[in-house]
């Protein structure tokens, strides 16, 4: 007889937001820690309008963003691009990544990384008070 597996499910106002160490506004929608779940972290990111998060890059996680809505910019690497609704980026591990919101309105980002998320895999490229 199989054991049974227990339902992991978040409801999204009991997601509080807290702010990461690159600066974005995070809702952890499902994460190992916290919910039970085996191996990846899904969060909703929000990038208010005129602002960016930090360049940064993560040893050994890779991300998934797939924007929910609005628009700005990417950087990836030695890349900078437009992104906005729909487009979806697959940001390696290593890689310098950075997102800016020069639109009117937030930019909602969905973020799914392998392994989880975690500050201490979070590197800071750049001087926060520049």
């Amino acid at each position: 007889m199989m054991a049974e597996k227990q339902i992991q499910r978040t409801a999204y106002t009991h997601a509080d937001p807290y702010v990461t160490k690159d600066g974005s506004i995070i809702r952890e929608l499902m994460h190992p820690a916290v919910h039970g779940n085996s191996y990846l972290s899904l969060a909703e990111a929000r990038v208010p309008p005129g602002s960016s998060t930090i360049l940064h890059m993560h040893g050994v996680t890779e991300e998934v963003y797939h924007i929910i809505s609005g628009s700005g910019f990417m950087i990836l690497g030695e890349d900078k691009f437009e992104i906005g609704n729909g487009d979806t980026i697959c940001i390696s591990p290593g890689t310098a990544h950075k997102v800016e919101n020069f639109s009117g309105a937030e930019l909602v980002i969905l973020c799914c990384c392998v392994p989880a998320y975690s500050h201490e895999d979070t590197y800071l490229l750049e001087n926060i008070f520049s």
